[in-house]
């Protein structure tokens, strides 16, 4: 069932891991009461996202090695929009569909947009996502220089996963694949964590939304 081009059951979705990582989303199609409501539903009208996040708080540290062991931490990108992922590369399905349609939205904003933009992808399996893994599954998806892909240990990794409210566990039946948390965090110029995007957003809503999240 949709309604407004949403997806009930991803809306659900979308809210109980939000409510999980501690913060209470405020979907477009929805509010709370009173002045607060009008203020949340205005700025929800503002993007394109699938959820704008209430309240408002600073995203969680992230300070890890991209894949060619260059420290990355997320709060050197001050004044562009950044967006936050989690990925693995053997993933058959969501993660290349997510990493395939981030591409599109670069390639719809164009170079000046696109420079207001940094993407961050963080592993969700610390054995599988090799240095070499990971440069192939960049190459593979034409994201090589336009994403970082960051890496770590099982302990490094994890209290990331923790801060930003991110399952990861590896299959019981088929341990080759990670059951793991598809979601796309918007993070604003000034550091603030405040769109959500469901693993099948649309390009053009990333495409959008980007200037709105670095002026902020």
């Amino acid at each position: 069932m949709r309604k407004n081009g949403l997806d009930l059951r991803v809306i659900l979705s979308l809210l109980v891991l939000v409510v999980a990582a501690g913060v209470i989303a405020v979907v477009a199609i929805g509010g709370s009461s009173g002045a607060q409501a009008k203020r949340s539903q205005a700025r929800a009208q503002d993007f394109q996202a699938a959820a704008v996040l209430e309240p408002v708080k600073q995203a969680p540290a992230l300070s890890l090695r991209n894949y060619l062991g260059q420290r990355v931490n997320i709060a050197s990108y001050k004044g562009k929009a950044v967006l936050v992922t989690f990925l693995y590369t053997n993933c058959p399905d969501v993660c290349p569909l997510i990493t395939s349609n981030l591409r599109v939205a670069l390639n719809l904003m164009g170079p000046t947009t696109a420079s207001k933009v940094q993407i961050i992808a963080v592993s969700v399996d610390p054995r599988g996502d090799t240095p070499k893994a990971v440069a192939a599954f960049l190459a593979r998806h034409e994201m090589t220089g336009r994403m970082q892909y960051l890496i770590g240990n099982a302990k490094e990794l994890a209290r990331v996963w923790k801060a930003w409210g991110v399952g990861s566990e590896r299959d019981a039946q088929q341990p080759q694949f990670i059951n793991h948390s598809g979601l796309v965090y918007g993070v604003t110029g000034t550091g603030q964590r405040l769109t959500l995007y469901a693993s099948s957003f649309q390009p053009s809503e990333i495409a959008h939304d980007v200037p709105l999240l670095a002026a902020r």
